[in-house]
Protein backbone atom coordinates (compact mmCIF):
# COMPACT_ATOMS: atom_id res chain seq x y z
CA UNK A 1 0.00 0.00 0.00
CA UNK A 2 2.91 2.35 -0.59
CA UNK A 3 4.54 1.80 2.85
CA UNK A 4 8.13 0.83 3.53
CA UNK A 5 8.99 -2.86 3.14
CA UNK A 6 12.19 -3.86 4.92
CA UNK A 7 14.75 -6.40 3.72
CA UNK A 8 16.13 -8.35 6.73
CA UNK A 9 19.93 -8.77 6.57
CA UNK A 10 22.00 -10.27 9.36
CA UNK A 11 25.73 -10.99 9.47
CA UNK A 12 26.83 -14.29 10.99
CA UNK A 13 30.29 -15.72 11.55
CA UNK A 14 30.48 -19.18 13.12
CA UNK A 15 34.18 -18.69 13.80
CA UNK A 16 34.86 -21.73 16.00
CA UNK A 17 32.98 -24.13 13.73
CA UNK A 18 34.72 -22.83 10.63
CA UNK A 19 38.11 -23.01 12.37
CA UNK A 20 37.50 -26.68 13.23
CA UNK A 21 36.68 -27.36 9.59
CA UNK A 22 39.89 -25.68 8.47
CA UNK A 23 41.89 -27.74 10.97
CA UNK A 24 40.26 -30.95 9.77
CA UNK A 25 41.00 -30.10 6.16
CA UNK A 26 44.63 -29.33 7.05
CA UNK A 27 44.99 -32.68 8.83
CA UNK A 28 43.68 -34.62 5.86
CA UNK A 29 41.29 -36.61 8.05
CA UNK A 30 38.25 -37.28 5.84
CA UNK A 31 35.99 -38.25 8.71
CA UNK A 32 36.96 -35.16 10.69
CA UNK A 33 36.21 -33.01 7.64
CA UNK A 34 32.80 -34.61 7.22
CA UNK A 35 31.99 -34.11 10.89
CA UNK A 36 33.10 -30.47 10.78
CA UNK A 37 31.02 -29.80 7.67
CA UNK A 38 27.98 -31.36 9.29
CA UNK A 39 28.52 -29.19 12.37
CA UNK A 40 28.80 -26.11 10.14
CA UNK A 41 25.54 -27.03 8.41
CA UNK A 42 23.75 -27.32 11.75
CA UNK A 43 25.06 -23.93 12.87
CA UNK A 44 24.01 -22.24 9.61
CA UNK A 45 20.57 -23.85 9.75
CA UNK A 46 20.15 -22.51 13.27
CA UNK A 47 21.26 -19.02 12.21
CA UNK A 48 18.93 -19.04 9.17
CA UNK A 49 16.00 -20.16 11.33
CA UNK A 50 16.82 -17.37 13.78
CA UNK A 51 16.73 -14.77 11.00
CA UNK A 52 13.42 -16.06 9.66
CA UNK A 53 11.71 -16.14 13.06
CA UNK A 54 13.04 -12.82 14.33
CA UNK A 55 13.13 -10.58 11.28
CA UNK A 56 10.97 -11.94 8.45
CA UNK A 57 7.46 -10.55 8.97
CA UNK A 58 5.49 -9.80 5.78
CA UNK A 59 4.00 -7.40 4.81
CA UNK A 60 6.37 -5.22 6.85
CA UNK A 61 9.37 -7.09 5.46
CA UNK A 62 10.14 -9.13 2.39
CA UNK A 63 9.21 -12.80 2.50
CA UNK A 64 12.87 -13.74 2.80
CA UNK A 65 16.03 -12.60 4.56
CA UNK A 66 19.76 -12.51 3.82
CA UNK A 67 22.48 -14.16 5.88
CA UNK A 68 25.81 -12.43 5.21
CA UNK A 69 29.04 -14.40 5.69
CA UNK A 70 31.99 -11.97 5.95
CA UNK A 71 34.72 -14.29 4.63
CA UNK A 72 35.06 -15.65 1.11
CA UNK A 73 36.41 -19.00 2.32
CA UNK A 74 33.40 -19.59 4.53
CA UNK A 75 31.02 -18.54 1.77
CA UNK A 76 32.77 -20.85 -0.71
CA UNK A 77 32.45 -23.74 1.74
CA UNK A 78 28.70 -23.14 2.02
CA UNK A 79 28.35 -23.03 -1.77
CA UNK A 80 30.38 -26.21 -2.28
CA UNK A 81 28.33 -28.02 0.35
CA UNK A 82 25.09 -27.14 -1.47
CA UNK A 83 23.71 -25.25 1.51
CA UNK A 84 22.51 -22.24 -0.52
CA UNK A 85 19.53 -24.12 -1.93
CA UNK A 86 18.83 -25.86 1.37
CA UNK A 87 18.60 -22.65 3.39
CA UNK A 88 16.55 -20.92 0.71
CA UNK A 89 14.08 -23.79 0.54
CA UNK A 90 13.75 -24.55 4.25
CA UNK A 91 14.10 -21.10 5.81
CA UNK A 92 13.61 -18.54 3.01
CA UNK A 93 17.08 -17.16 3.74
CA UNK A 94 19.61 -16.30 1.04
CA UNK A 95 23.35 -16.55 1.68
CA UNK A 96 25.68 -13.77 0.51
CA UNK A 97 29.45 -13.37 0.72
CA UNK A 98 31.74 -10.35 0.30
CA UNK A 99 31.94 -10.78 -3.47
CA UNK A 100 28.23 -11.46 -4.02
CA UNK A 101 26.48 -9.10 -1.60
CA UNK A 102 26.49 -6.08 -3.93
CA UNK A 103 25.38 -8.14 -6.91
CA UNK A 104 22.58 -9.72 -4.88
CA UNK A 105 21.29 -6.34 -3.68
CA UNK A 106 21.44 -4.91 -7.21
CA UNK A 107 19.49 -7.83 -8.62
CA UNK A 108 16.89 -7.52 -5.86
CA UNK A 109 16.55 -3.80 -6.52
CA UNK A 110 15.97 -4.45 -10.21
CA UNK A 111 13.39 -7.10 -9.34
CA UNK A 112 11.55 -4.81 -6.93
CA UNK A 113 11.43 -2.01 -9.50
CA UNK A 114 10.06 -4.38 -12.12
CA UNK A 115 7.46 -5.64 -9.66
CA UNK A 116 6.44 -2.08 -8.79
CA UNK A 117 6.04 -1.23 -12.47
CA UNK A 118 3.94 -4.35 -13.02
CA UNK A 119 1.72 -3.50 -10.06
CA UNK A 120 1.18 0.01 -11.42
CA UNK A 121 0.84 -1.04 -15.04
CA UNK A 122 -2.94 -1.35 -14.67
CA UNK A 123 -3.18 2.23 -13.42
CA UNK A 124 -0.92 3.45 -16.21
CA UNK A 125 -3.04 1.61 -18.78
CA UNK A 126 -6.24 3.16 -17.38
CA UNK A 127 -4.65 6.60 -17.50
CA UNK A 128 -3.64 6.10 -21.12
CA UNK A 129 -7.18 4.95 -21.91
CA UNK A 130 -8.63 8.08 -20.31
CA UNK A 131 -6.21 10.29 -22.22
CA UNK A 132 -7.15 8.56 -25.48
CA UNK A 133 -10.86 9.06 -24.76
CA UNK A 134 -10.40 12.77 -24.10
CA UNK A 135 -8.14 13.14 -27.13
CA UNK A 136 -10.79 11.49 -29.31
CA UNK A 137 -13.39 13.94 -27.95
CA UNK A 138 -11.02 16.82 -28.64
CA UNK A 139 -10.51 15.60 -32.20
CA UNK A 140 -14.25 15.28 -32.77
CA UNK A 141 -14.90 18.76 -31.37
CA UNK A 142 -12.12 20.22 -33.48
CA UNK A 143 -13.51 18.54 -36.60
CA UNK A 144 -16.98 19.97 -35.93
CA UNK A 145 -15.50 23.42 -35.36
CA UNK A 146 -13.58 23.20 -38.65
CA UNK A 147 -16.78 22.22 -40.45
CA UNK A 148 -18.61 25.18 -38.92
CA UNK A 149 -15.81 27.53 -39.90
CA UNK A 150 -15.84 26.21 -43.46
CA UNK A 151 -19.63 26.58 -43.58
CA UNK A 152 -19.43 30.13 -42.23
CA UNK A 153 -16.71 30.97 -44.74
CA UNK A 154 -18.80 29.59 -47.59
CA UNK A 155 -21.89 31.48 -46.43
CA UNK A 156 -19.87 34.68 -46.15
CA UNK A 157 -18.39 34.19 -49.62
CA UNK A 158 -21.84 33.51 -51.04
CA UNK A 159 -23.33 36.53 -49.32
CA UNK A 160 -20.57 38.92 -50.37
CA UNK A 161 -20.30 37.47 -53.86
CA UNK A 162 -24.02 37.51 -54.61
CA UNK A 163 -24.63 40.98 -53.16
CA UNK A 164 -21.54 42.45 -54.78
CA UNK A 165 -22.50 41.09 -58.19
CA UNK A 166 -26.08 42.35 -57.80
CA UNK A 167 -24.91 45.83 -56.84
CA UNK A 168 -22.38 45.89 -59.64
CA UNK A 169 -25.08 44.99 -62.18
CA UNK A 170 -27.31 47.80 -60.93
CA UNK A 171 -24.49 50.33 -61.11
CA UNK A 172 -23.32 49.48 -64.61
CA UNK A 173 -25.55 52.15 -66.12
CA UNK A 174 -24.41 54.80 -63.66
CA UNK A 175 -21.60 57.07 -64.84
CA UNK A 176 -18.58 57.16 -62.52
CA UNK A 177 -17.44 60.51 -61.09
CA UNK A 178 -13.90 61.65 -60.62
CA UNK A 179 -12.37 61.19 -57.16
CA UNK A 180 -12.80 64.78 -56.05
CA UNK A 181 -16.44 64.94 -57.07
CA UNK A 182 -17.19 61.60 -55.46
CA UNK A 183 -15.48 62.67 -52.24
CA UNK A 184 -17.35 65.96 -52.16
CA UNK A 185 -20.68 64.29 -52.82
CA UNK A 186 -20.14 61.66 -50.14
CA UNK A 187 -18.54 64.16 -47.76
CA UNK A 188 -15.27 62.22 -47.58
CA UNK A 189 -11.80 63.59 -46.76
CA UNK A 190 -9.57 62.70 -49.68
CA UNK A 191 -6.36 64.67 -49.17
CA UNK A 192 -3.21 63.29 -50.81
CA UNK A 193 -1.24 60.97 -48.51
CA UNK A 194 -4.11 60.49 -46.10
CA UNK A 195 -6.55 57.61 -45.85
CA UNK A 196 -10.08 58.32 -46.93
CA UNK A 197 -12.33 59.15 -43.97
CA UNK A 198 -16.00 59.98 -43.76
CA UNK A 199 -17.05 63.33 -42.24
CA UNK A 200 -19.94 63.20 -39.81
CA UNK A 201 -22.81 65.63 -40.33
CA UNK A 202 -22.56 68.71 -38.11
CA UNK A 203 -25.55 67.72 -36.01
CA UNK A 204 -23.77 64.44 -35.05
CA UNK A 205 -20.37 65.95 -34.26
Amino acid sequence: DGGTVWLPIDSKFPGDTYAHLQDAQASGDAQAVENARHALELVLRSEAKDIREKYVEPPYTTTFGILFLPFEGLYAEVVNAGLLEVLQRDYQVNIAGPSTMAALLNSLQMGFKTLAIQKRSGEVWQLLGAVKTEFDKFGQGLSKMQQRLRQTDEELDNLIGVRSRAISRKLRSVQSLDDASAAALLELDNEPGRPVAARLPEELE
